[in-house]
C-alpha cells in the first residue's frame, strides 16, 4: 500500500531538504549550502510503502537494482566513492545516468542540443545496528530547468518486523519565469510515476533474489538428502556383508 500526499511549500533562502551529513553535504563552487532563490516555490512529496521482505533483503537488493524491466531508464551506475566510518556505518556515492525524455511543449521552448540523459548523484548512509538505510538524489545536470531532489529512508516495519518501510521525500523546484509552474507540475508527475517504478523494480529483484535463494536451498536440501542416501545405503551394505560373513 503506497499512501502519498502533496503541498506547496514556500521557499526562502535558508531552505534545506538534505541535511549536511558527512558525504551527503552538497556545496556550491563557492561553498555553503546551494538554496533555490528567494520566493521560489517549491512542489513537496510525501510518500509511504512497505514492502513484504526484511530490511536485510531490501538492502542486498538495493545494490541490484538495475537492470530491471521497470527501470529502462537507467542506462549506467558507478560507484565514486564508499567508506565505512567509525561507528560502522556505510557512506556510498553513485552517479546515474537515466534517459530524460522531455514532454513536447518543453522541447519547443528549449534548444534541440540539451542533453537527452540526467545525471544524478545517490549518496547513502547504511546503519546495520540500527537497521535504517537513508538515501539522497538529486540531479546535477539541468539545473536550471528543474532540480528533484529526494531522501528515502529505509527502516523496518513497525508493525511487522519482516517488512520494510520506506519513507520518501522530494522536493521538485523551478525558477524559469513563466513555466515554472508547468515545469514542477510535469517534474511532480514524473516523480510519482517513477516511485510507483522503483517499488515494482525492488519486487521484481527481491523476488529473483528469493527465487535464487530457495534454488539454492533446494539444491542444498537435495545434495543433504543424496549424502544421507549414500551414507545409509554404506551402512546397510556393510552390515548385510556383516550378516553373511556370520553365517559362512
Amino acid at each position: 500500500m503506497v499512501i502519498s500526499k502533496v503541498f506547496l511549500i514556500p521557499v526562502t533562502n535558508q531552505y534545506s531538504p538534505i541535511k549536511n551529513v558527512s558525504l551527503c553535504s552538497r556545496t556550491t563552487h563557492g561553498g555553503g549550502e546551494r538554496a533555490p532563490p528567494p520566493g521560489t516555490v517549491v512542489k513537496y512529496f510525501l510518500g509511504q510503502s512497505v514492502l513484504r521482505s526484511s530490511w536485510d533483503q531490501v538492502f542486498a537488493a538495493f545494490w541490484q537494482r538495475y537492470p530491471n524491466p521497470y527501470s529502462k531508464r537507467v542506462l549506467m551506475e558507478d560507484i565514486v566513492h564508499r567508506e565505512v566510518t567509525p561507528d560502522q556505518k556505510l557512506l556510498s556515492r553513485r552517479l546515474l545516468t537515466k534517459t530524460n525524455r522531455m514532454p513536447r511543449w518543453a522541447e519547443r521552448l528549449f534548444p534541440a542540443n540539451v542533453a537527452h540523459s540526467v545525471y544524478i548523484l545517490e549518496d547513502s548512509i547504511v546503519d546495520p545496528q540500527n537497521q535504517t538505510m537513508t538515501t539522497f538524489t538529486w540531479n546535477i545536470n539541468h539545473a536550471r530547468l528543474m532540480v528533484v531532489e529526494e531522501r528515502c529512508v529505509y527502516c523496518v516495519n513497525s508493525d511487522n518486523s519482516g517488512w520494510t518501510e520506506i519513507r520518501c521525500e522530494a522536493w521538485v523546484s523551478c525558477s524559469l519565469f513563466g513555466v515554472s509552474r508547468a515545469v514542477q507540475e510535469f517534474g511532480l508527475a514524473r516523480f510519482k510515476i517513477n516511485v510507483t517504478k522503483t517499488n515494482e523494480g525492488f519486487e521484481y529483484v527481491l523476488a529473483k533474489l528469493q527465487a535464487k535463494e530457495a534454488k539454492e536451498k533446494a539444491k542444498e536440501m537435495a545434495l543433504a538428502a543424496t549424502e544421507k542416501a549414500k551414507d545409509l545405503a554404506s551402512k546397510a551394505a556393510t552390515k548385510q556383508q556383516q550378516l553373511q560373513q556370520q553365517f559362512m
